[in-house]
């Protein structure tokens, strides 16, 4: 069904939630080698793989998948399923050493799902059905880019260890080279080329990639013990207990947080909060910034300022593409408006971290937002983010 055309009942079934059976399997190491085409049976289930691992652990990107258009799809599923693999790695591996083992074999699945020949994971399955498709679609001028996944994987790769993100400048570049590179993957898939959009998307991921780490600081900072000789350990180690805060340390230092009185007092060490107040309140500065960007757009025809990554990585643009007129930028913005969508969960979360007042710890930021589908439903409409 169309965004446009979401009816009250679509909207009521988006607030379902199931959870992945935890013995699922869908595993093995043997490839692929016919490369014409991935079986209809195959693809569909990895699909239905990657739909219930999103839905579990990634419940707003599960939500926000219908603004996203049906023939995009599957790569937003598998960028998704691919982001949190990933992600988990730290957390289902017994070492920083296997965990490395465990990111080359991410980038060397990547090479090969979008070479045609994925290993039979069924993310491997999805990424290599998103990219034949986006050629088919695209007339094999538009594929995924190889770089935006390992950008992913290398950056994941420099914090297996949880370590300390030195300032809040370090924690924006960290946001910016997994969640803003997740947001150019799925620009790439509609297919769109875009120094507009790929702007936009760069705040809106920041601000996600922030959030993500505030949302996490509890966990990370009072770890689960894992018990001896867990089935996915290569030692008998049982991987690091000790926990770690995640706040840049310039702004603990500047807010006088000791990471040792978190541990000891939780939310109430002395001067958390406001550290917590500093690193969530750039986060809104991004998102406030991208909205500025399309009401100056559409008012003025420019975006207000320059893109600061437009020479980074995988941000080639033609000449044409760089001098676009307004007309067509606001019409690239229409076709990417679905990717933006992950600002109303990341707006929706930092407005619950402010009525607790930045209380990090707050059980309330760990329920779902059951609100989310009718927020996201109403921006769209309105083209807001």
């Amino acid at each position: 069904m169309p965004p446009s055309r979401l009816s009250t009942a679509c909207i009521r079934r988006l607030q379902l939630s199931c959870r992945v059976p935890h013995n699922r399997q869908f595993h093995a190491t043997s490839f692929l080698r016919d490369s014409t085409r991935l079986s209809e049976t195959e693809v569909a289930r990895a699909r239905t793989y990657c739909a219930d691992l999103v839905r579990t652990y990634d419940g707003p990107s599960h939500v926000l998948q219908t603004f996203v258009p049906e023939h995009s799809r599957d790569a937003y599923l598998a960028i998704r399923a691919f982001n949190i693999d990933i992600a988990r790695v730290a957390d289902t591996t017994s070492s920083p050493i296997v965990g490395m083992r465990r990111m080359q074999f991410w980038r060397d699945t990547v090479a090969k799902s979008l070479a045609g020949t994925p290993p039979k994971e069924p993310v491997a399955i999805l990424i290599a059905k998103a990219g034949e498709d986006l050629s088919r679609r695209s007339g094999g001028k538009s594929k995924l880019s190889k770089n935006w996944f390992n950008r992913i994987i290398n950056t994941r790769a420099q914090y297996l260890g949880n370590p300390p993100y030195p300032t809040l400048q370090s924690l924006e570049t960290y946001a910016e080279n997994t969640y803003s590179t997740m947001l150019y993957l799925t620009l790439s898939s509609l297919p769109q080329a875009s120094i507009t959009t790929d702007h936009i998307a760069s705040h809106i991921g920041k601000a996600m990639g922030i959030v993500a780490v505030l949302r996490g600081i509890p966990l990370v900072a009072f770890p689960p013990a894992r018990p001896l000789g867990t089935s996915n350990s290569f030692t008998e180690l049982s991987g690091p207990t000790q926990g770690a805060v995640l706040l840049p340390l310039d702004v603990m230092a500047d807010s006088n947080v000791r990471e040792e009185d978190v541990f000891r007092q939780g939310a109430a060490a002395p001067g958390l909060r406001d550290a917590v107040f500093t690193v969530a309140t750039r986060a809104n500065d991004h998102l406030i910034t991208a909205r500025e960007m399309i009401s100056k757009l559409r008012s003025d025809g420019t975006l207000g300022h320059e893109f600061e990554h437009q020479n980074d990585g995988e941000h080639e643009y033609n000449a044409q593409q760089l001098s676009t007129g307004s007309a067509t930028q606001l019409a690239e913005v229409e076709k990417a408006f679905g990717t933006f969508m992950p600002s109303i969960a990341t707006q929706s979360w930092l407005d619950k971290l402010e009525k607790v007042d930045f209380d990090i710890f707050h059980a309330s930021l760990r329920t779902p937002d059951w609100s989310l589908p009718w927020k996201a439903y109403w921006a769209y409409n309105r083209r807001k983010i």
